[in-house]
């Protein structure tokens, strides 16, 4: 049997997903239809795991849910043969009953996305569903860009075969470029914050002067988070935001990118002003980025209560944004982007004590003060160091930037000898040496 909506449940691709419900009970069956029938899926039902199995024969499905007990096959057995013959439908176990050998069993056979007992939470068990159909939706986004580069990279093969010696040139500078893209992709699998850091290096990417803006505003806020004695999550949040802070500059016209805030009037202003609240915007979707998000709107308040965009003042500013502000704007001032002229670090270090308690929190400034004055003992410990020189089981200190402003490898990556080797090809190929930096240890 099957239910089929007039909208909503829908996939990326605008079809709405189909779900198929396995239990032996008319009643809940019929209970889960009701459920899931308003929210746009194409609903299947089957009453027994022979007869699910002969409806996926027919019918693509992007997720089961099936009862554990029902005669003849139960739910750990039908779960088990729809993994190995539509590994891509992904499969929800409802248990009625306490037995966790077999929903052990399910879990192993089955490779079941989640389990619910029943009776079901209605929120909880629609909230699973989109969260497995989102999950489903992102594997196979993956799969497709890894197809993608596939066909791409063989496509560079052919091509580089037929070319002359300089295309030739080019084509190696390509690869070597693409095999650290490949390195990035799997840092970003792995690590939260690369993918975060590579994220916000698209808005400098369109203004050579802005490279390194978002990572020193980060890694400023959060040094004071920490001397501010921060929670570790409220650290995170202030480091994520430090790095997008300007993400909602993301559609702003180029123009705007260069020209420093004291200078803008009219329309152009009103543009930049919109910027925080287009940002926590922008990030809403992930619920992960909500702490940051807010942080991001927050960031131009000022503690005399005259910042935007929601003239917020003191305590009632989150002390993420506060901590954020001072960061930005002691980085804005040195590299132009906020006064008309740009200042020196010392000029930039006077400029923010200037603003205690005005544009500032007195506490923040006071711990920034501190910070900026004994950076001798607190500095990293670290050294530049130029390619040949390069060791397997050395630390980068600060983020890989090419002198394009793209960020090669992330802070903290361990090298070895193939990454070496790739860096100093990809300097062989841009014609010019990167600025590289490792830790040291104490008295080297």
């Amino acid at each position: 049997m099957s239910d089929i909506p007039d909208s909503g449940g829908l996939q990326s691709s605008n079809k709405p997903a189909t779900l198929l419900f396995v239990d032996d009970e008319p009643n809940i069956l019929s209970a889960l239809r009701r459920l899931f029938r308003p929210l746009g899926y194409k609903i299947h039902t089957a009453e027994g795991g022979a007869e699910g199995l002969a409806l996926l024969e027919q019918e693509p499905v992007d997720l089961v849910i099936s009862d554990m007990r029902m005669p003849n096959m139960d739910g750990a057995q039908f779960l088990e043969q729809v993994r190995q013959k539509w590994p891509d439908t992904m499969r929800i176990l409802l248990t009625g009953y306490a037995d966790v050998s077999s929903t052990i069993a399910a879990i192993n056979k089955g490779e079941i996305y989640r389990y619910i007992a029943k009776p079901w939470d209605d929120n909880d068990i629609t909230l699973l569903v989109k969260h497995a159909l989102e999950r489903k939706d992102l594997e196979q986004e993956k799969r497709r860009l890894e197809e993608l580069t596939l066909r791409q990279n063989d496509e560079l093969k052919e091509l580089n075969a037929n070319l002359e010696a300089k295309v030739q040139e080019r084509t190696e500078e390509v690869r070597q470029t693409m095999g650290f893209l490949e390195i990035a992709n799997k840092k970003l699998k792995e690590s939260f914050i690369t993918s975060i850091k590579v994220f916000a290096n698209l808005i400098e990417l369109r203004e050579p002067s802005l490279a390194g803006h978002s990572r020193r505003v980060a890694d400023h806020a959060r040094t004071l988070a920490k001397r501010l004695n921060l929670a570790d999550a409220e650290v995170q949040d202030v480091f994520v935001a430090g790095l997008l802070h300007d993400i909602g500059k993301i559609g702003q016209p180029d123009r705007l990118l260069v020209k420093p805030f004291a200078v803008l009037a009219g329309e152009e202003r009103n543009l930049a002003l919109r910027h925080p609240a287009i940002g926590q915007s922008a990030l809403m979707g992930l619920e992960q980025l909500h702490g940051a998000a807010k942080l991001i709107r927050a960031h131009h308040e000022r503690w005399d209560g005259m910042g935007y965009p929601d003239g917020l003042s003191g305590l009632a500013i989150p002390m993420g944004a506060r901590i954020l502000a001072l960061a930005n704007e002691y980085d804005g001032v040195q590299i132009g982007t906020l006064l008309s002229k740009r200042l020196s670090q010392s000029e930039a270090i006077a400029y923010i004590t200037e603003g205690r308690g005005k544009r500032y929190d007195p506490q923040v400034v006071d711990v920034f003060a501190s910070m900026m004055g004994g950076q001798g003992s607190t500095a990293v410990a670290e050294m530049a160091i130029k390619s040949p020189q390069l060791k397997a089981g050395m630390v980068l200190s600060r983020d890989l930037v090419s002198h394009e402003g793209v960020m090669l490898l992330s802070r903290d990556y361990v090298l070895n000898d193939i990454i070496i080797e790739q860096i100093r090809n990809f300097e062989h190929s841009a014609g010019r040496a990167m600025p590289i930096y490792i830790y040291t240890k104490k008295g080297e």
